[in-house]
């Protein structure tokens, strides 16, 4: 038997699927994120800058595009509690921490390799950044210095806080998630959770579970306090490249090369919709106050130029009659 959640969602997303996009970039997005208060939505490209979004009614209106970094911005994050800030990890060997209300950059840190990942510590007060030579570096985020460094002997992928801030997880290319103390950066477990390439990871609002998605195209869902996987879902074909909780914490999205983003319900792992693609998704950002989800795709411009990104930013649970 469905459960009245499942129901109401269904219902709700019967009314709302409409899926409309908006032009982001001059080449693919590879990062979506919403400001804490889901006012913005900051979107990080290949072609160098981010773009920062207001959410009106149900639209997306551009406000600014923020330049600065020499290379790619792989992925960016706000500030927990802080509407106005977020930080970019570029391939350029910088973070940059970005202002919406002086457009500004306010912070531009060196760091020592070409940086692929970046999260900030739910008190607001640390910035981790991951690079490609599997360094994570944990910076201050007020005097912008490095804290500490970790050189890790695996391949690095996804990185997160738990949502206490006394524990740090990293995602890595052996299948397993390794569980460090934090501040002390002190192994407390190394969980093997997948049988390949563990890619993603993310923390659901409430606290109770993260979930991981992997290369074997498996997405599975952990209990924090236990540290023991509670259920997978396995509805995609291909490796899972991004994860999202909704704001309540009972749905999850997952996405991939498949045609299509998944949603599931958490405490059941029944499909509630798929939200139909036409490239492979690079990026997933439940609101965070809404069933308003922002992604982003590999896709194509126009009939003719099939090789010319489109750069555009997408968003899905809008009024059909919208």
């Amino acid at each position: 038997m469905a459960s009245k959640y499942y129901q109401e969602m269904q219902e709700s997303f019967r009314n709302n699927n409409k899926s409309r996009e908006f032009p982001a970039h001059t080449a693919k997005v590879h990062s979506v994120a919403w400001s804490c208060d889901g006012r913005r939505l900051a979107s990080g490209s290949f072609d160098k800058t981010a773009s920062v979004f207001i959410l009106e009614k149900d639209r997306l209106v551009k406000e600014n595009n923020y330049r600065g970094h020499g290379d790619s911005v792989d992925q960016l994050c706000w500030h927990p509690t802080n509407p106005d800030l977020f930080v970019t990890a570029s391939g350029d060997k910088t973070i940059r921490i970005w202002d919406v209300r002086t457009t500004k950059c306010i912070a531009t840190v060196n760091t020592k390799g070409e940086n692929i990942n970046i999260c900030w510590s739910p008190d607001g007060q640390t910035i981790a950044v991951g690079n490609k030579d599997d360094v994570v570096t944990f910076i201050d985020a007020k005097t912008h210095r490095s804290r500490a460094e970790e050189q890790f002997k695996f391949e690095v992928n996804e990185i997160s806080w738990s949502n206490d801030n006394d524990m740090f997880f990293l995602t890595n290319g052996n299948g397993c998630i390794n569980v460090l103390s934090y501040p002390e950066l002190k192994p407390i477990q190394s969980i093997n959770a997948h049988p390949s390439n563990c890619i993603c990871i993310k923390f659901d609002p409430t606290g109770k579970y993260f979930a991981t998605g992997s290369a074997d195209a498996l997405v599975s869902l952990w209990n924090v306090e236990e540290l023991v996987c509670v259920r997978c879902f396995s509805r995609l074909d291909w490796p899972v490249r991004t994860l999202s909780f909704s704001h309540d914490g009972k749905m999850l999205a997952s996405a991939s090369e498949d045609h299509f983003i998944d949603i599931c319900e958490v405490e059941t792992g029944e499909k509630l919709w798929e939200v139909q693609c036409d490239s492979p998704t690079f990026t997933v950002a439940w609101h965070p106050k809404r069933p308003l989800l922002a992604y982003a795709c590999d896709d194509k411009e126009g009939k003719y130029d099939s090789n010319r990104e489109a750069g555009t930013v997408k968003l899905f649970g809008l009024p059909n009659d919208s």
